[in-house]
């Protein structure tokens, strides 16, 4: 694992930074986390609707990379959802993934009223050891508060939809989850860069010579967050990396805080009965 690392409410260890597979096609995601992994993160994120997992398999077997030494997450669909169907599916992404067990498997959306049969699944699949972690993505405070009134298990991830432009969105949602042990993993902390860079965050990136990207990532690692960056370019992907070496001061942590604007680039799961 890389020497930054947090600890899981049931002892376990994660990488503070992983590396997203969203959106990659297969060859593409092959090549990405071959160049992640030789970069140095140790934490993957995949999931069967990315239909890339197989790519994903075939890249950490490539590498030679201890599997000890590699966090590999993936996550249950929604049409998946149920009890035996959760089970079947994730015999299946590790079929796919040509692996024995995964780090950590996820509910991807509390998008059914089957999540709670799903909830029991994945912690029949934490017993039998063919997942050392489970948790949940996209969950809302009100998604939340059902399961852990539901069951004596909690989840030891919520993985979500985190940047600074839905920061005072996510702040209940933040605070909760630090209430509860639960680490919040941050999806999409770039996207909105992607077009253009806002001038607030060029300005505090030009004051530390840092790259936006950079300033962005440790933004939600100073959050307690785990950033989940994703790109196909090998010097970005080495340069996502680099957010270990400095911390941002209490006027860059202002700044990306009040850019807030309530746009996000996926489904808003607040709106999920």
């Amino acid at each position: 694992m890389t020497a930054n690392t947090l600890a899981l409410a049931n002892g376990s260890k994660i990488p503070s930074i992983g590396f997203g597979t969203w959106e990659l096609a297969p060859d593409a995601a092959r090549q990405a986390v071959a160049a992640a992994l030789q970069a140095g993160y140790r934490l993957l994120d995949t999931a069967r609707i990315y239909e890339n997992e197989e790519a994903v398999g075939k890249a950490i077997r490539a590498t030679g990379i201890p599997r000890e030494d590699i966090c590999v997450t993936t996550k249950l669909w929604n049409d998946d959802q149920g009890y035996d169907s959760a089970l079947a599916a994730c015999d299946a992404s590790l079929k796919r993934l040509g692996l024995e067990y995964v780090d950590l498997y996820l509910i991807h959306w509390p998008a059914t009223s089957r999540r709670g049969e799903s909830w029991k699944a994945l912690i029949e699949l934490q017993r039998q050891g063919r997942a050392m972690s489970i948790g949940v993505s996209n969950y809302a405070v009100r998604h939340l508060t059902e399961l852990l009134s539901d069951s004596q298990v909690a989840p030891v991830v919520n993985q979500v939809e985190f940047h600074p432009f839905i920061y005072e969105q996510q702040r209940e949602l933040l605070e909760f989850c630090a209430q509860h042990h639960i680490i919040v993993e941050a999806y999409s902390p770039l996207s909105r860069l992607a077009k253009q860079v806002p001038p607030a965050i060029q300005a505090v990136a030009d004051r530390i010579g840092r790259t936006p990207a950079q300033v962005v990532l440790r933004w939600c690692i100073q959050h307690g967050t785990i950033p989940l960056p994703r790109s196909r370019q090998p010097e970005h992907i080495n340069a996502n990396l680099q957010v270990f070496d400095f911390a941002l001061d209490a006027e860059a942590m202002a700044v990306l805080d009040g850019l807030s604007d309530g746009q996000r680039v996926t489904w808003d799961p607040a709106d999920m009965r």
